[in-house]
């Protein structure tokens, strides 16, 4: 049976033998048995290499954190987490730069910072839902209310999301609301600044199939 560490856009920790593009940490939330026993552990919910400087890790490692894999950044994003300042610093920088210049007017923010307001944006109870998506910038997650379906806003159109990939794209106008947003809110200001989310190529395979 697959171990439960595979995320959805919700930020919900799910079992799917799927792999993904990137790992995350959010502390130690497993036990012995390998179990998940907690949601999280710390207000840093950091997304990570898979491979770096050719670091070898057993998961879910008893007494280590629980290693977290995403599809893609979008979905890390939308989770509520952000780039590692050890190995993605340069996605790092760019990231709080984005964040900074989209809720602080530009002023230099620490990681601390980013990361309680983070923790604020990304519980459930903040979430909203939504008549329309149009003026959503790329990058975005939403969830239809009707279906629970995820889909990932880009270049005008929905991605349906899938733990192996998108495997379909429509149109925004296609699409009926109402939706909710997963995306927390600070990090929708940091994507209207400029930062550039990285995208599972699934996409690219059935980009321009909208209709």
């Amino acid at each position: 049976m697959s171990l439960q560490n595979r995320i959805n856009p919700e930020g919900e920790i799910c079992r799917s033998s799927a792999r993904g593009l990137l790992m995350g940490n959010r502390g130690c939330l497993h036990n012995s048995a390998r179990e998940i026993v907690a949601r999280s552990k710390r207000d840093a919910w950091v997304t990570c290499l898979i491979e770096f400087k050719n670091i070898k890790r057993k998961v879910m490692d008893a007494g280590n954190y629980t290693e977290l894999f995403f599809l893609d950044e979008a979905t890390a994003l939308a989770a509520g987490h952000r780039p590692c300042a050890t190995c993605r610093r340069d996605r790092y920088d760019a990231f709080l730069a984005a964040w900074s210049a989209g809720n602080r007017n530009g002023t230099k923010v620490l990681a601390g910072e980013v990361d309680k307001h983070m923790k604020l944006d990304r519980a459930r109870e903040a979430r909203v839902e939504i008549a329309t998506i149009m003026g959503l910038p790329d990058g975005v997650f939403v969830k239809q209310a009707s279906t629970s379906v995820f889909y990932l806003v880009l270049g005008g159109n929905l991605y349906r999301w899938s733990f192996e990939g998108y495997d379909r794209a429509q149109r925004m106008s296609a699409v009926s609301g109402p939706f909710i947003v997963l995306t927390p809110a600070c990090t929708i200001a940091a994507l209207q600044r400029g930062y550039s989310v990285q995208v599972h190529p699934s996409a690219a395979t059935i980009n321009g199939s909208a209709k």
